[in-house]
């Protein structure tokens, strides 16, 4: 697998849909398109799954796009060896959610355009907080404790951290946590990290194990 660089240009990968001639399919999609459904939150509190990428477009307006990653792969057929384009995406609005996906095509641009659309059909909620014993400020800044995710051999901590010291990580999981609005962590990870796919995977699910936690903290409560 071959990786190239890739400058990336949010004006290019922003993919939007019409909304206004948009005919939802769903009855999540028919309950947007008529307003009874006015936000994301009220969709992640009621569970139902988001199927149709309009659905963000319409609840996020203000969602972002950027490329992590776009490497070539090639899969063997009866022929010859079939070369395709696999694109890594991350969606965020900046204030608290956040999607990771990938898509792949023999061309460049409809890889991109599919990974975007699949990151925005795994967008999820991000329970933001401030969780470091050197601040304690109480405003949402950081994460309210520390998290763990896993993909592939990558393994990712992420760590409150006090305010004003920013993102401490890499290159591609800083421009995901700034998607996501995360202002400061902490970040450690270990293994392959240079598969940019499985690092921004492992810091998905990561973000995404603080809502588990939360429900279980409720229904213990309970």
């Amino acid at each position: 697998m071959q990786r190239r660089k890739y400058e990336n240009r949010p004006d290019r990968d922003r993919v939007r849909f019409n909304i206004e001639a948009w005919e939802p399919k769903t009855a999540l999609g028919k309950d947007v398109k008529a307003k009874r459904v006015t936000s994301i939150e009220q969709v992640f509190h009621d569970g139902r799954r988001i199927e149709e990428p309009e659905i963000i477009d319409a609840l996020l307006p203000d969602l972002n796009s950027e490329i992590i990653e776009i490497a070539s792969v090639q899969r063997m057929t009866k022929n010859n060896r079939k070369m395709k384009f696999r694109a890594t995406a991350v969606v965020g609005d900046g204030h608290g959610h956040v999607g990771v996906g990938s898509g792949k095509d023999a061309e460049v641009k409809a890889a991109i355009e599919s990974a975007i659309i699949d990151a925005k059909g795994k967008v999820i909620p991000i329970i933001m907080g401030c969780g470091s014993w050197q601040c304690l400020c109480g405003t949402k800044h950081s994460l309210p404790f520390k998290v763990t995710g896993r993909c592939g051999s990558v393994d990712v901590i992420l760590k409150p951290a006090p305010r004003g010291l920013g993102i401490v990580a890499s290159a591609p999981v800083k421009r995901m946590l700034e998607l996501a609005g995360v202002k400061d962590i902490w970040s450690f990870s270990r293994g392959r990290t240079r598969a940019r796919y499985n690092a921004v995977v492992a810091v998905y699910r990561a973000l995404g194990s603080i809502n588990h936690m939360k429900n279980v903290d409720s229904k213990i409560m309970e």
